[in-house]
């Protein structure tokens, strides 16, 4: 008899701790999630998020998916087809100045410098922005170098209308700069460098005219979202920062588990080429900076964060978006809550 109720009760504590995680898997928000790009380094940020429970323990289920270009990721997050992305921030200012009925919102600053660059080989006698002027330059239409390029060029006494521009799709683009089928090509250069590595090209061997070191200090990927899903959905914003602060600690710490955690994801990820490319962000003052190291990961100057929009309305010849139609700090935690490991 005692043996009969003391599996009754054996069995029933198991129902009701089944019955509670059922609920609580219930309970969590499901939030779709685009990347800029494919699968590289610094995305282990959510890589680890998603590993060590970051998301469930604020709250959410979230589908990661790779990205195809910034400003691709900017389009899919106004149309409604994913909840959060992450972008540059350059490809927000102008889809934002140019649909202003349509705006997206920046909440979170991952890269506190724009890895947006020209990219070229020695062999074509490329080596300062200067030499551009005439030449082809290849990128997809929708890359933010690309898009940003009369910045650049602006800055550098460069003719833009002088760039024969050749438009291929995202996987052709270093192909064809090896090819020399074009003599030089625009996008971030943790992607490109790396892509022309992995073909084959000694890192000697390539020339990297990064927009931060010739006159344009803008910053660069953020997360965002339509503000009218921020604001019916705060506590998931405010989740989805703490779980990123989070990954991105744990990255800095221990890059070889963010790596590890990616390859869970994506087996086919080539753990040291990311390694090697997730160095390369840290170095370069990308994704671990002095700003941040003082203020806290996410941390946004106003005064450089207003010279970012600036800088792209005088550009595309549009007028500038007002800053809190850009981006918003309303959902950092405090300083001492983000700060990275020494």
């Amino acid at each position: 008899m005692m043996k009969s109720t003391f599996l009754k009760l054996a069995f029933g504590a198991m129902a009701l701790a089944f019955s509670a995680s059922m609920s609580t898997a219930q309970d969590l928000k499901p939030v779709k999630f685009s990347l800029d790009w494919t699968l590289q380094g610094n995305h282990a940020i959510w890589g680890l998020a998603l590993k060590n429970k970051y998301f469930e323990q604020n709250g959410m289920k979230v589908s990661m998916d790779r990205g195809y270009g910034s400003g691709d990721t900017v389009v899919k997050i106004a149309a409604g087809a994913y909840d959060i992305g992450f972008t540059d921030v350059n490809s927000v200012i102008k889809f934002n100045a140019e649909n202003p009925d349509r705006t997206v919102l920046a909440f979170y600053q991952v890269f506190d410098k724009t890895p947006n660059s020209i990219i070229a080989l020695k062999k074509s006698g490329i080596t300062k922005p200067a030499d551009l002027a005439g030449k082809k330059i290849g990128a997809p239409e929708s890359d933010s170098s690309r898009m940003m390029f009369g910045a650049f060029a602006k800055a550098n006494s460069i003719d833009p209308a002088s760039i024969n521009w050749v438009t291929m799709a995202p996987n052709l683009r270093e192909t064809m700069l090896v090819q020399g089928q074009v003599e030089a090509i625009s996008g971030f250069s943790s992607t490109s460098v790396f892509n022309l590595i992995s073909a084959g090209v000694p890192q000697d061997d390539i020339v990297v005219m990064s927009y931060a070191d010739n006159g344009l200090d803008l910053y660069g990927s953020v997360l965002v979202a339509m503000p009218d899903y921020i604001a019916k959905n705060p506590g998931v914003i405010k989740g989805f920062v703490k779980a990123t602060i989070s990954g991105t600690v744990d990255l800095l710490k221990d890059p070889a588990a963010g790596m590890a955690a990616m390859q869970e994801i994506e087996p086919m990820f080539e753990t040291k080429l990311e390694t090697a490319r997730l160095a390369f962000l840290m170095e370069k003052g990308v994704l671990k900076s002095p700003a941040f190291d003082k203020n806290g990961l996410g941390y946004v100057d106003p005064a450089r964060m207003d010279l970012t929009i600036k800088t792209n309305s005088e550009v595309y010849k549009v007028a500038a978006p007002a800053a809190d139609k850009v981006y918003t700090t309303e959902f950092l935690p405090p300083a001492s809550e983000r700060m990275p490991p020494k």
